[in-house]
């Protein structure tokens, strides 16, 4: 299915971005996803309600682009609807060029967070702020994460693998991504996390070293007993206690329980033989992980149009053979931010195919190459500061 660029023109445009005819997939968000908007947990203000008359028309200023690096173009612009002001933002991102690809970046360790322009790598022409995460606590993502040099880093088992992903051929895509992973000696053991910010009642989790230090009860919600912790080291058992361990590095493989799974670790004892694995059965080069679908198939499947925020999108589209890396700035007196609906509207406008929404709020950060040749943060947090976040989408070019 083709379909046109959002023509990035001054003068009154009637187009999706305050309501359309756009066709909508209606399913409902899916429940128990975590935060629908953003980490912080902020709500956000209530879009008026807007006689059918005046929507899509939007007053936009002529665009502001530059080009970041062969294959890569920035572009802004601002517009007033019927809603009030937004301020926007968007990278596009030839993927079959020479030279140009996308990649995971974090701070070092799942567990630590950073301002996304202290991150991302020597060679990222741009980057945007990427998953939800576990802010104020553990500080880790909510999702998966796996980089192209330093492979497989953190996944929930289910429940947040909504992601952005390259294939192994190379190609871009979004979709869902599920992560296997058992202990081989106890096939019926159900492994439920890989460094996440939280084991789940009767879970057991793992941690390895690119977790970070030991966090104690943090990744039990606080719950101190019916916990065991188990370390593996060369696939055997070298300690097992019943007091989680805090601050500590890890030298291994480390299983945490909470109440079955706690049950389950008891029975192993020091020196028991114990071979811990895990992969993503699709085997993506670099992986990252969102909370909703935007667009599936080139149809909107959000349905909120009431909450305003700050927003990050990453988005794909055929036609162009572009990535499209959208942030939106909110919670401002001079751009409004957005609902998911007009979100998914401006996606499909721009030609996204597919699309997943990123964390939003005070965590949307774009970071870019200006012609000077130095990186800037491009638009304005909404915190007055870019957020110390969890990991981000880098753009490496040469």
């Amino acid at each position: 299915m083709t379909r046109r660029r959002l023509a990035l023109t001054s003068g009154l445009l009637v187009c999706a971005l305050a309501g359309s005819g756009t066709a909508v997939a209606q399913a409902p968000d899916s429940p128990g996803a975590g935060p629908r908007h953003s980490s912080d947990g902020v709500r956000g203000p209530i879009a008026p309600d807007v006689p059918a008359h005046l929507r899509g028309r939007s007053t936009r200023s002529a665009p502001s682009s530059f080009e970041v690096a062969p294959g890569v173009t920035y572009s802004s612009w601002t517009q007033t609807d019927a809603r009030g002001p937004v301020r926007g933002h968007l990278l596009t991102v030839e993927y079959d060029r020479r030279g140009v690809r996308l990649d995971y970046a974090n701070p070092g360790k799942v567990s630590k967070t950073a301002p996304v322009s202290s991150m991302v790598s020597d060679r990222a022409v741009a980057a945007v702020n990427a998953d939800f995460f576990d802010i104020g606590d553990t500080g880790a993502p909510l999702g998966m994460g796996k980089d192209r040099s330093r492979g497989f880093l953190h996944a929930p088992r289910d429940g947040w693998n909504s992601a952005f992903y390259v294939g192994p051929g190379g190609r871009p895509q979004i979709g869902t991504l599920p992560v296997v992973a058992r202990v081989k000696q106890h096939p019926r053991w159900q492994l439920t996390n890989v460094n996440s910010p939280s084991v789940p009642s009767d879970g057991i989790g793992v941690y390895t070293p690119r977790w970070g230090r030991t966090s104690g009860a943090a990744v039990t919600d606080g719950q101190t007993r019916k916990v065991r912790q188990v370390l593996v080291r060369g696939n055997r058992v070298v300690d097992v206690r019943r007091k989680l361990s805090s601050g500590e590095r890890i030298r291994g493989t480390l299983l945490i329980g909470r109440d079955q799974g706690a049950s389950r670790l008891a029975s192993l004892r020091v020196g028991d033989r114990l071979a811990v694995r895990w992969r993503i059965p699709e085997r993506p080069r670099m992986a990252i992980t969102g909370n909703r679908f935007l667009v599936q198939d080139g149809l909107m499947s959000v349905v909120d149009d009431r909450e305003m925020h700050p927003r990050t999108a990453v988005g794909i589209s055929r036609d162009t053979r572009e990535i499209l890396l959208l942030v939106i700035d909110g919670r401002q007196a001079d751009s409004r931010g957005y609902t998911m609906v007009e979100l998914a509207r401006l996606m499909i406008d721009l030609g996204a195919d597919e699309a997943l929404n990123l964390d939003g709020g005070g965590s949307s950060t774009m970071l870019a190459r200006r012609p000077d040749g130095k990186r800037r943060v491009m638009n304005t947090p909404s915190d007055g500061a870019p957020r110390h976040v969890a990991n981000a989408l880098e753009v490496i070019a040469r």
